[in-house]
């Protein structure tokens, strides 16, 4: 017995003895483990790397490796890409969005692997991106290829997918809570009583093994200096709006750059993205890397802040508002830097940009009203937390997952009510400019983004081609009414469509039109197809979204209408009543919950 026999025969025995939906916990339970070694591999790699490259260092001098570590390591990874994985790994964010929405959950076993090789040398020599989105991707993927392996069904398999995903995130910052709120506010998957259980088992366990691996303390020391007090509120509610305002710059400049870079040859792009990066790094080393170094150095408090100038040019100009206009140009070049590292040709991702774009922003705003002396006194350690939390919030659209992340990555709990405020007012800033966040503009524009509201995600999930009659007698315009006659003899529909010798649609010949004259054959010779066909109500392009589909049904009043490609050839016939049956078996498929 060879093991592909050893294998079908474990699983068909899981089949007959476990429920689905039992089993998946199990799943998840490995998902979880798999995960958070997934995620301690990825911050090791980088570690390493940069701490291999840059120990020796100058503090109070300019580093001209800066110039060079870069771009070494954005061609090294580019090459990697083009050359070993041979496929794209960017966006890795999107790229989930977009499997969730072509319900198709399949995620490539490459990225198991080739994310975390990538954004570790991408971020190792300087990227200045995060590693979270890499670690999303591979965690999904090891969510979808374990539930392959299973064998699980189509449902389970897109649960798994979130799980990995939710995995991933609580390995990365030990923050189960964010982790499963990330998969809710930022992919969408919509929650129900069948999969909050597998969320929180994949990110507990997740939690827990990197415990086990990195010890139990918060990402980030802090320890709260100063307690919340009301008459700060007015103070955290404008940070939130200026947070917004950040999260919209950040929003904009960088689907600005990414059009930029996507009109550029490879070569080109690389020359760009790796001169870019390698400067605004050199003349601002703290854009070096993911950043997190930086949150620490101005979470510390105190005057360590000054800290941040060290390596670099500008290392002399420690004045009061010296280091306010050096953080400020920091927070202006940090979007251009993050477009030319994923421009150029590196992996990674705008999680940990984000949150060290908030914290600067945060000490920036406390710092400049406290030595202006306005107001209260606002401790610069507690706002830079909330910055934080307002630029996740407003970058991604997810006020509850930039709450609690910081909450958990730091233990700073009592803060909750701010950061809860400054969340919540910066994402209702750039909702009044940006409908979708960062990862999701680009589906948006395609129509291919699923969404919480339901009968909108079902209409995602169904695809025109999946649904066409293909088998309805076709007629030409020089047939006569006699052979009309006999093609309707032969049909059970009413609605024929008209083409010419290229198959091109000329219109439809509708039975009501034509019953007053069919059964007079003394008229069949006389009259011909292009005399008493007529226009079509509206033509559905092969590939148009179904929501636009729908709605030309709506306006139209028509109950069949004819689907044509790019040139106007005819498909078929889509009909209303094959769009509502595919729509209750997705329903029933994805949005049930039914036991198994």
């Amino acid at each position: 017995m060879n093991i592909g026999e050893v294998y079908n025969r474990i699983h068909l025995w899981r089949k007959e003895n476990i429920k689905e939906r039992h089993f998946l916990l199990f799943t998840c339970f490995i998902v979880g483990i798999l995960t958070a070694l997934a995620a301690y591999l990825l911050k090791l790699a980088i570690h390493f790397i940069e701490l291999f490259l840059t120990n020796n260092f100058s503090q109070t001098g300019a580093n001209y490796l800066y110039l060079v570590y870069p771009i070494i390591g954005i061609l090294l990874a580019g090459l990697f890409v083009k050359y070993w994985v041979k496929d794209d790994i960017s966006h890795g964010v999107t790229k989930i969005l977009f499997s969730i929405s072509q319900r198709k959950s399949r995620i490539k076993p490459h990225n198991i692997y080739t994310s975390l090789m990538a954004s570790s040398i991408t971020i190792g020599f300087g990227g200045s991106v995060g590693a979270e989105a890499p670690i999303v991707l591979t965690g999904s993927a090891i969510g979808s290829n374990v539930g392959r392996f299973f064998k699980l069904d189509q449902r389970n398999l897109m649960l798994l997918v979130g799980c990995g995903a939710a995995g991933a995130i609580a390995g990365i910052f030990k923050a189960p809570i964010a982790g499963i709120l990330f998969v809710i506010e930022v992919l969408l998957l919509d929650l129900t009583l069948s999969s909050i259980l597998p969320l929180l088992v994949t990110a507990v366990t997740a939690t827990t093994i990197s415990y086990i691996l990195t010890g139990t303390d918060a990402m980030f020391a802090y320890s709260q200096m100063e307690p919340f007090t009301l008459h700060r509120i007015p103070f955290v509610i404008m940070l939130g709006i200026i947070c917004g305002f950040l999260s919209l710059y950040v929003t904009r400049t960088m689907s600005w750059s990414e059009d930029l870079y996507s009109r550029l040859k490879p070569w080109g792009r690389f020359a760009l993205g790796g001169v870019t990066l390698s400067t605004l790094i050199f003349l601002f080393p703290p854009l070096f890397g993911e950043g997190y170094n930086s949150i620490e150095t101005l979470l510390a408090g105190g005057s360590k802040y000054r800290d941040l100038l060290n390596g670099s040019f500008f290392y002399s100009f420690q004045s009061r508002w010296g280091i306010v206009i050096f953080l400020v140009l920091i927070l202006l070049f940090k979007t251009f830097a993050t477009s030319a590292t994923n421009g150029g040709g590196g992996t990674g991702g705008v999680f940990a940009p984000t949150l060290f774009m908030g914290c600067i922003l945060g000490f920036i705003y406390s710092y400049t009203l406290n030595e202006l002396g306005w107001g209260t006194y606002l401790p610069q350690e507690n706002f830079a937390l909330m910055g934080m939390a307002g630029v996740m919030a407003g970058v991604m659209h997810a006020p509850l997952t930039g709450t609690f992340l910081i909450a958990e990555l730091t233990g700073g709990y009592e803060l909750f009510l701010p950061l809860m405020i400054v969340s919540i007012c910066s994402y209702a800033t750039i909702m009044v400019f940006e409908r979708h966040n960062i990862y999701a503009m680009r589906l948006a524009k395609k129509g291919e983004l699923i969404t919480h509201h339901k009968d909108k995600a079902v209409l995602t999930f169904l695809k025109v081609e999946d649904m066409l009659e293909t088998n309805i007698p076709v007629v030409h315009p020089d047939m006569t009414l006699g052979d009309m006659v006999k093609v309707i003899s032969t049909s059970q529909r009413n609605i024929f469509p008209v083409v010419n010798d290229d198959g091109k649609l000329q219109g439809l010949v509708l039975l009501n039109d034509i019953r007053n004259i069919m059964f007079r054959p003394e008229l069949y010779d006389r009259f011909k197809v292009n005399k008493f066909m007529v226009g079509s109500p509206a033509e559905i392009k092969i590939d148009t979204p179904m929501e636009k589909v729908m709605n030309t049904f709506e306006d139209t009043k028509a109950w069949n209408l004819p689907v044509v490609d790019s040139d106007g050839v005819y498909m078929g016939i889509l009909s209303q009543s094959s769009v509502f049956n595919y729509y209750r078996e997705v329903l029933l498929e994805n949005y049930s919950d039914e036991e198994e």
